[in-house]
């Protein structure tokens, strides 16, 4: 039958395996570090896998393709067999982790975790996710947990935490924060990067994605030296 189906173009896909999360019938696969629509009759044609896309790689189209199977999706998401993961990776399931506040009690408080979700890389985190609901979001360059010795108490306690590295990161992060800012009920937003100018590119990423998406949050940028130092301090 000619009917709408999903078209995943090969060279934009960067691998990130948000698609493959959001196909809730599993017609969605990460093989060879690359999203394939594996089954057909498995892709209800809604497209619940394009607004998370990053790079744009995947869109509709109308061809012959067989009849959406909603019978075989429900068999082949019976428990009796694991849900596949993006990635393939066991470690890319979302999740929340410790309590409201966000902090987790498996750490004594002496150096307590205060991780409130998994994952933590831009790349990889849902555009949509239970966490996100009223969260208050770090967006912080990896190096910063490194130099700070105490960031996970004054930057990360309560908050949401998104990480990236615009130098070694593919693409920018602009429309993917831009989505999780129109998605969810975001309340608040923190940048934390270092003093190099290439760090100047989750800044800049971050505050794009608050200009586009259109909502007035209280947002502060720290900027940290090499030596675990707070340079400077923005605030809005």
């Amino acid at each position: 039958m000619v009917r709408k189906i999903i078209k995943i173009e090969e060279a934009a896909c960067n691998g990130c395996g948000i698609c493959a999360a959001a196909c809730h019938e599993g017609a969605i696969e990460m093989r060879e570090g690359k999203a394939r629509l594996v089954r057909e009759d498995f892709c209800d044609g809604l497209g619940d896998c394009l607004p998370g896309c990053p790079t744009g790689a995947i869109s509709f189209e109308v061809r012959e393709a067989p009849e959406y199977n909603a019978a075989a999706v429900a068999q082949a998401k019976a428990p009796t067999v694991p849900t596949p993961l993006p990635c393939g990776c066991p470690g890319s399931q979302p999740r929340t982790i410790g309590g409201k506040e966000g902090t987790s009690s498996a750490f004594p408080a002496q150096g307590e975790s205060c991780l409130g979700q998994w994952p933590v890389q831009i790349k990889l985190v849902p555009v949509r996710a239970p966490y996100f609901s009223g969260a208050h979001l770090l967006i912080a360059a990896d190096c910063t947990a490194y130099a700070y010795g105490n960031f996970h108490q004054e930057f990360m306690k309560n908050r949401i935490t998104l990480i990236g590295c615009p130098k070694l990161d593919e693409g920018d992060y602009r429309e993917k924060l831009t989505q999780i800012l129109l998605a969810n009920g975001i309340k608040s937003l923190t940048v934390a990067r270092m003093e190099v100018p290439c760090c100047g590119g989750i800044e800049r990423a971050a505050k794009a994605a608050l200009l586009d998406s259109g909502k007035d949050l209280p947002w502060r940028v720290v900027t940290f030296s090499g030596d675990g130092r707070i340079l400077e301090e923005q605030n809005r």
